[in-house]
């Protein structure tokens, strides 16, 4: 068998490995596209459809909302709930916008690995925010736990590769948002130690330590990007072999993470500034630092971040991004079941091969063409990016065997320049008033 860590850790020995691959693949596929005379694309000698490359590599989405539609729609009450059943009939779920995903959609959606997220509400900084998170934390492992046959709980690039062989869905934890480790390093590694493996730094409310997206379309707000006390958040996560998220904060974090991390970064479900000017999307100034930092931006399909209404405005940022980081820098992060609009053509979850099917052949819904999208390229948007990136975090890690945990408190100042010095619990808080 190919050891993927090693070629994705070598541009050399990934270049064969892929030559290798399409070589077989070629061969595999050859006999049912001449045979399936529908395609008008059956004819000519390399001709593929998309979705044949999520059979060869695990179609890895960064974000799924789904923890939190069972903490809203059921209290987290899941022993009498059956997500192998098709929601769009159930009257609660069904009659949602925002309930995108069941166990039958992830399968036709040939989704090989999946962050669930672990997501509570800004208005509980300071209040309760760890223990709802862990709350969260806790369904998640739960509902894994009910679904064997079709899942397996994962914390690393190589869990998700064998979940992949195993043909179950890779399902991994993350934190979206910093509010929810209440400024607390030993909260953070001890998120890890529960599983989870990215945590992105705020959500729409900033932390003490560092700034959110809206604070860009604010044109009176005072920017503290990442303060110094932030910088060990950074670190602390480069330390435990975290993912760090940049998704949700504002422009001045993106560029101060990219320059203090010394792992690859990522946007969980982020798009193109560029090609719709919304402040949760990336300017164009971050998408080179990306390359530098070689992370990688997943593309978000929420109707309002792309600017459009159909799979044609995707289809347009993951094409322009491409343009600005090469194929290298781009995954897919679809925020399903935490949005309440979809585009058409990628409604929910079931969705994805279209969307490669699309891509493989150069053309929008209306027709109209681009550059197809080459196997390889599928490859690496698929998952081959992201587990690069988490390969590089994990070794990160490995190099920081030595580094003592980062354990400075943070400074009673920051909550006073944040506003949040008088909260509820402050006076319980560890932190440092000198």
């Amino acid at each position: 068998m190919i050891n993927l860590r090693r070629a994705l850790s070598n541009p050399k020995i990934l270049a064969g490995t892929i030559i290798v691959l399409v070589a077989i693949i070629a061969v595999a596929i050859a006999v049912p596209l001449a045979i399936n005379s529908s395609d008008s694309r059956a004819d000519e000698p390399n001709a593929f459809f998309g979705r044949t490359v999520l059979d060869e590599v695990p179609l890895i989405d960064g974000h799924n909302d789904l923890p939190w539609n069972l903490y809203s729609f059921l209290r987290n009450r899941i022993n009498d709930f059956d997500l192998n059943a098709d929601l769009k009939a159930d009257p609660t779920w069904g009659a949602s916008s925002s309930s995108h995903t069941d166990i039958p959609r992830l399968l036709e959606g040939k989704v090989g690995a999946q962050f669930w997220v672990a997501y509570v509400s800004c208005t509980t900084q300071y209040k309760d925010s760890v223990e709802r998170t862990l709350e969260q934390i806790d369904v998640i492992k739960r509902m894994v736990a009910k679904y064997p046959q079709y899942m397996k709980y994962v914390t690393s690039a190589d869990g998700i590769m064998e979940a992949f062989e195993e043909k179950k869905i890779g399902s991994l934890i993350a934190v979206e948002g910093g509010h929810s480790m209440d400024s607390r390093l030993a909260m953070l590694r001890i998120f890890y130690e529960l599983g989870v493996r990215y945590m992105t730094l705020t959500h729409s409310c900033n932390t003490p330590w560092a700034d959110a997206s809206p604070v860009d379309a604010n044109s009176t707000a005072v920017l503290k990007n990442v303060t110094e006390w932030g910088k060990n958040v950074i670190w602390e996560m480069n330390r435990l072999g975290m993912l760090i998220d940049i998704s949700h904060v504002s422009h001045g974090v993106m560029v101060d993470v990219l320059r203090e991390s010394r792992a690859p970064v990522i946007f969980s479900h982020s798009s193109s500034h560029q090609v719709f000017p919304h402040h949760r999307n990336v300017q164009d100034d971050v998408l080179k630092s990306l390359i530098e930092n070689n992370g990688i931006i997943m593309v978000n399909f929420y109707t309002e971040f792309i600017g459009g209404s159909t799979i044609d405005y995707v289809i347009d940022h993951l094409n322009y991004i491409k343009s600005i980081t090469g194929p290298n820098h781009v995954g897919l992060g679809g925020d399903y079941d935490g949005v309440d609009s979809t585009p058409q053509g990628l409604e929910d979850v079931s969705k994805y091969p279209d969307l490669f099917d699309m891509l493989s052949n150069g053309a929008y819904t209306n027709g109209s063409t681009f550059e197809a999208w080459t196997r390889e390229e599928l490859q690496k948007l698929a998952g081959l990016n992201l587990l690069r990136v988490f390969y590089d975090v994990e070794s990160v890690r490995d190099s920081m065997v030595d580094v003592s945990p980062y354990e400075d408190l943070i400074p009673y100042q920051e909550f006073v320049d944040a506003g949040v010095e008088d909260q509820p619990c402050m006076s319980d808080l560890d932190i440092h008033k000198s």
